[in-house]
């Protein structure tokens, strides 16, 4: 079995290329939920729906959130009572967050709704939040300390990163399954995500860092930071608000007391001898993923790792 630790755009792609070279009931996916946010009294997953719309073959790639070809009627019309939403929900989308909340509201764990969404929509891999418990990623900045959806899609990343904070990581439990299938996996993948507000949010979660640490299979990463700049999102702000160096250097800091393997860009080929003095091995890649054969591309780079 494959274990990813996934949110974001990028480990969506990763995560459609994994899955077509793996069977389907052997791809399971750790998920962020730092990102979850309530909203209009819904509960919003935003990274457990791009992975779980992606591997539907539904997700809009060209926003890089929602799906693919939805209406936006509802939200057009909460605006003219609001004149202020800055979340943008499409129809389709909403009627996701509708079905997760009601069923949250009934009794239902996140883990058991996203698992119920993910059959809906026919993904085959299981998606497994990292937490059921309440977690959220707050970032300091000068205007104040804000939820991460605020300052990246309501303010657009603008704010200078003063600090990170994970709210409820010292009380957050693996959600059921997650610890039981890293122990049952034969290759763990850090795929390419913010390093600070999808993966470190997963590795807050002790239990699961420590689980990482222990199991002796292969466990591979793949770089979101390419010649000193993220492929999206503003992970270089984060990298940098936190003291860390933004490069692939700095990400494998974050990683290197579990990971063992480092997949890097080609162009970053330089800092190959300053990974491995880490005690990670670097393998070299084209890890830009334009399409789907990019992406197949560089999940068969994963597994050969």
């Amino acid at each position: 079995m494959i274990v990813a630790l996934a949110g974001g755009v990028g480990a969506a792609k990763l995560l459609v290329g994994l899955a077509k070279i793996v069977k389907p009931k052997d791809l399971t996916v750790i998920v962020n939920t730092g990102d979850d946010i309530q909203l209009h009294g819904l509960h919003i997953s935003p990274d457990l729906d791009i992975a779980t719309y992606s591997l539907a073959g539904i997700a809009d790639e060209t926003k890089g959130w929602g799906i693919q070809g939805d209406t936006f009627h509802c939200l057009e019309a909460i605006n003219k009572f609001t004149g202020g939403e800055w979340f943008h929900l499409g129809d389709r989308d909403l009627a996701t967050h509708i079905f997760r909340t009601n069923l949250l509201r009934s009794g239902a764990t996140l883990t058991e709704a996203a698992q119920e969404i993910a059959c809906a929509l026919g993904v085959k891999p299981k998606i497994l939040p990292m937490t059921d418990d309440k977690f959220e990623t707050r970032i300091t900045t000068k205007q104040g300390t804000m939820h991460f959806e605020e300052y990246m899609v309501k303010r657009g990343a603008k704010d200078e990163v003063l600090g990170v904070e994970f709210y409820g990581s010292d009380k957050a439990q693996p959600a059921d399954g997650v610890l039981e299938a890293i122990e049952n996996a034969e290759r763990v993948v850090v795929c390419p995500s913010n390093p600070i507000v999808s993966i470190s949010t997963i590795l807050s979660v002790k239990l699961i860092r420590q689980a990482l640490r222990h199991t002796k299979v292969p466990k591979v990463g793949v770089s979101p930071i390419i010649a000193g700049l993220p492929v999206k999102g503003p992970a270089d702000k984060l990298l940098r608000g936190l003291g860390r160096e933004v490069s692939a250097f700095g990400v494998a800091e974050l990683y290197a007391d579990f990971l063992g393997t480092f997949i890097i860009d080609v162009v970053d080929a330089s800092e190959k001898k300053r990974i491995e003095k880490l005690g990670v091995k670097v393998r070299l890649a084209e890890t830009i993923m334009r399409n789907i054969d990019d992406k197949v591309r560089l999940a068969k780079a994963v597994l050969e790792a």
